[in-house]
């Protein structure tokens, strides 16, 4: 069992290092096949893992080497397969192999096609080692892995300016949470002793309640920053200046779902904490229906699914405060593949139309991409909680979840998220398949994607269709390690609430099909509201005015006064009057016999004299 997850953690990172020995060489479609296939191989150990811990019913624990043993810290490099990591691992490598796959495609005409798949490889190996991890600085090193190929990724066309300054969003953003978890992870070891999961879970309910308060504080700032919660949100959607398949991979497998999956793993530190949890699933309601409102009227196809993203993270942190967990990875788990084929199709759109990412200039799509249109039709169905996909069983869990505790603020809050949701989906729909066609004479050629893309899409689709139906053995299998969470609603209400939910849904849908289909194209007066959606709540622009331009004349100012006339000058007069000095002295080394015994007798006399004074006092 062992080597399986050996070869399962470890394909990733081969593939990524023979990737990056031809980087700069021109583009090798075998580097892609050869990436995917150790993908591929990584994914077959994983459902052999998965299938042994569903077997086994225990957790395994397996050290690499020890790692760090000062004084009272004994760390090793050490993972462990239980019930939750065997999810993710699941979940990771399946879309990561299909991400790899249809990467070949995509990015066949790219000149970095080479160093794209030594990153993308790279990445999921940091998730995965971060999944695995058996205490928190292991976790760590995958945490900020991810963070380092997510700027890779993002930045992929640093040519661009705009790709660029997001990479570089993305990174800092993230540094402010990863400080958060780097204070998590010293108070625990300052209070326990110990960064070993089981021990600190063991223990940590023997520490004062301000503490742990403390700790669980400082772990959801760090999960805020991965998973992009407000006010750590803005990188996300930015985001999407990377190439399409990143885009897939990060909102659906990897790096936004590391914040869910370090609250969850963290349970027993948030069960001691149940205030905190409420504050956790009040701020994951308002950021499901912030991101889903941005989503209404943005007119960037990748953007709009972005948002989308964003708004289901909330609905699992909503899970996770009320102590749901195991329907939190329920959610993560479905929406991970209606999630992934929604972006990949985008990414056929895109292709398509050559890089038009506005969904105002496109239009009529679906005569010439319908197997395309499919595949983001029923991923739309499984986002809006359409019965009978995916989404219908883990979303309207969620809802049940939140609806028996009397939470009626989150459940009105989820309910109309819900709404919006099925209405921008399908206005995305309706915009790029079904109006009325408005783009350039040049996109004439439009064709569906090639079978390489629609093949390594199909699986996703496939599970983004009967995932959902594995609920009861999902919660089953997940709650042997989580905390069992009770649904006390009787028979007749349960059916209700999914009435509602699903009444709620199909409105959405209804009415952006109805809406969209009689639009006239006409270029309107953007209005009051809109105007805000569309700047995103002037939150961008008060981060630039309150935080970026201040820090920047902050930083100049310490350039030009501190840096250049304060040290830079000081240094360089010592410099300039050592040698001056250097050039008065100079003459002392001529050489002149006569000279050198004056000097002599000088320093002779001197010398004495210092003695004299030394001796007398």
């Amino acid at each position: 069992m062992e080597k399986f997850l050996y070869i399962a953690l470890f394909a990733p990172l081969i593939a990524s290092l023979i990737s990056a020995i031809f980087a700069f060489f021109k583009p090798l479609r075998i580097i892609g096949y050869f990436n995917s296939l150790l993908i591929f191989i990584s994914m077959l150990c994983s459902f052999y893992l998965f299938s042994y811990i569903y077997e086994n019913n225990f957790a395994v624990e397996i050290v690499l080497f020890d790692w760090i043993v000062i004084g009272n810290l004994d760390l090793a490099f050490s993972f462990i397969l239980d019930h939750i990591s065997a999810v993710m691992l699941l979940v990771v490598t399946i879309v990561s192999t299909m991400v790899h796959f249809y990467s070949i495609w995509y990015m066949s005409e790219d000149i970095g096609f080479n160093r794209f798949f030594s990153y993308l490889s790279l990445f999921v190996f940091s998730m995965l080692v971060l999944i695995l991890a058996d205490n928190f600085a292991v976790l760590f090193i995958g945490w900020e892995g991810v963070g380092v190929c997510s700027y890779l990724l993002i930045g992929f066309y640093y040519k661009k300016r705009k790709a660029s300054a997001s990479a570089n969003e993305a990174f800092i953003v993230n540094r402010i949470g990863d400080m958060g978890l780097m204070i998590a992870m010293f108070l625990i070891y300052w209070n326990i002793g110990s960064l070993n999961f089981d021990i600190v879970f063991k223990t940590i309910s023997y520490l004062d309640n301000s503490t742990t308060l403390l700790i669980g504080i400082f772990l959801f700032i760090g999960a805020m920053g991965k998973s992009a919660q407000f006010p750590l949100h803005t990188w996300l959607a930015n985001a999407m200046e990377g190439p399409t398949p990143v885009s897939a991979l990060i909102h659906a497998a990897t790096m936004v779902t590391a914040g869910v999956y370090l609250i969850i793993r963290c349970n027993e530190i948030y069960l001691l904490i149940p205030n905190l949890g409420l504050i956790i699933a009040y701020l994951g309601s308002f950021v499901a229906i912030f991101a889903a409102s941005m989503a209404l009227v943005n007119n960037d196809l990748k953007r709009i699914i972005a948002y989308s993203t964003l708004s289901q993270l909330g609905y699992m942190f909503v899970a996770a405060g009320i102590g749901a967990y195991s329907i939190a990875l329920f959610h993560l788990f479905t929406h991970a593949f209606f999630k992934s084929a929604l972006f990949l199709g985008a990414g056929n759109v895109m292709h398509a139309t050559n890089g038009n990412l506005d969904i105002r200039k496109m239009g009529n799509l679906y005569p010439k991409m319908k197997l395309t249109a499919l595949i983001m039709i029923i991923s739309s169905l499984a986002l809006s909680g359409i019965f009978p996909l995916a989404g219908f069983f883990s979303k309207d869990k969620i809802l049940e979840s939140v609806y028996s505790q009397n939470y009626l603020i989150l459940y009105t809050t989820l309910l109309i998220t819900a709404f919006l949701t099925a209405f921008y989906s399908f206005r995305l729909i309706m915009r790029v398949f079904f109006v009325k066609a408005n783009y350039e004479e040049t996109n004439s050629s439009i064709h569906d994607a090639k079978k390489l893309a629609l093949i390594s899409i199909s699986p996703l689709l496939f599970l983004a269709i009967v995932s959902g139906w594995f609920e009861k053995s999902f919660e089953e299998f997940t709650t042997r390690v989580l905390p069992t969470f009770t649904i006390n609603l009787n028979y007749e209400v349960v059916w209700l609430l999914i009435l509602i939910a699903s009444f709620i849904s199909i409105f959405g849908i209804l009415l952006a099909t109805f809406k969209y289909k009689k639009e006239e194209r006409k270029e309107k007066e953007v209005g009051f509201l809109q105007n805000i959606l569309l700047k995103e709540y002037y939150i961008p622009k008060i981060y630039k005015e309150v935080l970026v331009k201040p820090y920047y004349r902050f930083s100049k100012f310490i350039n030009i006064y501190i840096e250049t006339k304060l040290i830079d000058n000081t240094i360089d007069k010592i410099a300039y009057f050592a040698y001056d000095l250097g050039a008065k002295l100079r003459p002392i080394q001529s050489g002149n016999l006569s000279t050198s015994l004056r000097l002599m007798v000088f320093g002779l006399l001197v010398a004495l004299i210092f003695i004299i004074v030394l001796l007398v006092y």
